[in-house]
């Protein structure tokens, strides 16, 4: 058996968590989509679209406050959250025609967000563990405090 080290565990159960908080997401966005879909007549962007901002929004908060939760984090909230909305931005446009081109060639939109979750699993995980909840962020600064070069 392997022996896992301490970092290697905290890692691993950030991932298991991570996993658990992008069901919550799927899970919730999946429902939201089949009720604007199929009873309330949505077109497939407004489906979409509707899904991805509920489940988004459960997905930040159990990222930031279970996953990647980090106390350096505490006087970032606006910063992490301008970072969590760019790449969230980029994620819709990417779900949707990922879903989009799927449909195309006959794959169901149903089908077709499984395999779209399967690659956004990775590709979130990296640009929120490096980029949207990294470990460090640079100290905040104060907007009444101006930095000042010398110049000789």
């Amino acid at each position: 058996m392997v022996k896992l080290t301490r970092r290697r565990r905290k890692l691993l159960i950030q991932f298991i968590e991570y996993l658990i908080s992008g069901g919550a997401y799927f899970w919730t966005g999946y429902l939201i989509f089949f009720v604007c879909d199929t009873y309330l007549g949505f077109s497939l962007w407004w489906a979409k679209q509707s899904a991805n901002v509920v489940g988004w929004s459960v997905n930040f908060a159990l990222q930031r406050y279970w996953v990647f939760h980090n106390p350096q984090l505490k006087g970032h909230l606006g910063q992490v959250t301008g970072r969590y909305i760019v790449i969230t931005l980029i994620d819709f446009v990417m779900d949707y025609f990922i879903v989009y081109s799927l449909k195309q060639i006959g794959i169901t939109p149903y089908i077709g967000q499984f395999i779209s979750a399967g690659f956004f699993t990775v590709w979130n995980y990296f640009w929120y563990r490096f980029w949207v909840f990294p470990v460090r962020l640079p100290a905040p600064r104060h907007p009444a405090i101006r930095r000042s070069r010398i110049h000789r």
